[in-house]
């Protein structure tokens, strides 16, 4: 039995119930949702997928997001819900042996983006949100800490986590790469109307950083876009969308539209990827839907 699961937050934890509720007998295969969405990866009999699209070959799935909606009868569960990891939490919670119910309030809290202008901006005083932000998902190089991730959490509290010297390292590593994305984002961030636009396309490889701190440095915004290139294939350019979590005035459902454009999501956030010559169409369209802001829920 293998986990397929995201390389977020979320996915860790996910794997975290999964390695004690289930006999697993494979490394986790880490998956990006456009990777599935593209039939890219690989799923065998036996599979769990958390967090990510439903495959007919797989044995369990559970996810939440609006966008991965299905008919089929399935095993496993589905729920719109704060996370994925809640949602399997939920299903194999009378069989686990340790309580994670504060682990799984704290990645309800961070994947629905459900935070305070004072975590967002120090997230060195929030813990758990401090560890989320060390996941980040853009090299497959990072598999060794997701899987050592998944081990401590599974093994530890937070406070001897964040003691490993590893997780020490990233942590400190991380505060002042958000201090330099502060600068990045004032610079390649342009307001239109109430759609906060952020263009790291000039960059080989974009800069990364706390994904929520742009809500905070354009106020007025109501959602925010983010465009860069796949730094492995230039030719391919990625997207996302979010809500703003201070101004709560997008009536958008982020995921709803964005699987129009070979994508997903939730309600409030999600992304997509797209050749590069469907850069403008898309882009011109989705910024179109995101100024009329109208509901567009089916």
């Amino acid at each position: 039995m293998r986990i397929v699961t995201r390389p977020d937050f979320d996915g860790v934890v996910c794997a975290v119930i999964f390695y004690e509720a289930e006999n697993i007998t494979e490394p986790v295969k880490w998956v990006e949702p456009n990777e599935m969405q593209n039939g890219l990866v690989e799923i065998q009999e036996g599979d769990i997928i958390s967090n990510l699209p439903y495959h007919e070959k797989c044995s369990l799935w559970f996810d939440h997001h609006y966008s991965n909606q299905i008919t089929t009868p399935f095993k496993g569960a589905f729920e719109i819900a704060p996370s994925a990891a809640g949602v399997a939490y939920n299903y194999y919670k009378k069989d686990l042996k340790r309580d994670y119910s504060e682990l799984i309030k704290q990645t309800d809290k961070i994947d629905s983006a459900d935070l305070s202008l004072d975590e967002v901006l120090y997230p060195e005083k929030y813990q758990y949100v401090l560890l989320s932000m060390t996941i980040l998902n853009r090299d497959k190089s990072d598999e060794p800490y997701w899987n050592k991730l998944v081990e401590l959490l599974g093994k530890f509290g937070i406070a001897e986590i964040l003691d490993d010297p590893e997780v020490k390292q990233r942590c400190e590593a991380l505060i002042k790469e958000n201090k330099k994305y502060k600068a990045f984002l004032e610079k390649h961030t342009t307001l239109n109307q109430h759609v906060s636009i952020t263009d790291f396309r000039d960059f080989d490889e974009a800069p990364s950083g706390n994904r929520f701190l742009v809500y905070s440095l354009f106020p007025d915004s109501i959602v925010s876009v983010k465009i860069r290139y796949d730094y492995k294939d230039k030719k391919k350019v990625i997207l996302s969308v979010g809500h703003s979590i201070f101004n709560k005035k997008c009536n958008v459902n982020v995921g709803q539209m964005l699987s129009g454009f070979n994508g997903g999501g939730h309600h409030g956030a999600g992304g997509c990827s797209f050749h590069i010559t469907k850069a403008n169409e898309y882009i011109s369209q989705i910024l179109d839907i995101l100024i009329k802001n109208e509901p567009n829920e089916r």
